[in-house]
């Protein structure tokens, strides 16, 4: 279940680990976003060296987030990853190696679907 009112939520029904669970409370309070996907990838970076050097990692470590926010209007792309980035500075300290961000306005979703 989302914690943004009305965000389409691609892990809905599963529950998140403690670090998902922290970016989706700070990106939802930050952004207040029409639509929040957290996606956990770090399954996939398994076998790369830091990962095995730190034992696999904690299972948090890759993700890829998709946001749709009126609070990203008027910014560039850096811009919109800067505000994510700075949010989230407590989870990179804490171990979270890499997103992949998706950052669109909700006028930005409308132009795609024309």
């Amino acid at each position: 279940m989302s914690t943004a009112p009305h965000a389409s939520d691609s892990t809905a029904g599963s529950s998140g680990g403690p670090v998902e669970m922290s970016m989706r409370a700070k990106l939802t309070e930050l952004l207040k976003p029409s639509q929040l996907e957290i996606s956990n990838d770090s399954w996939q970076h398994r076998h790369h060296a830091p990962m095995r050097a730190a034992g696999g990692g904690n299972g948090e470590t890759h993700f890829s987030i998709n946001v749709v926010s009126e609070e990203f209007q008027g910014k560039n792309t850096m811009q919109r990853h800067r505000m994510i980035y700075a949010a989230l500075s407590d989870e990179f300290a804490a171990g979270l190696h890499a997103l992949s961000l998706k950052t669109k306005t909700p006028a930005e979703i409308q132009q795609t679907k024309q």
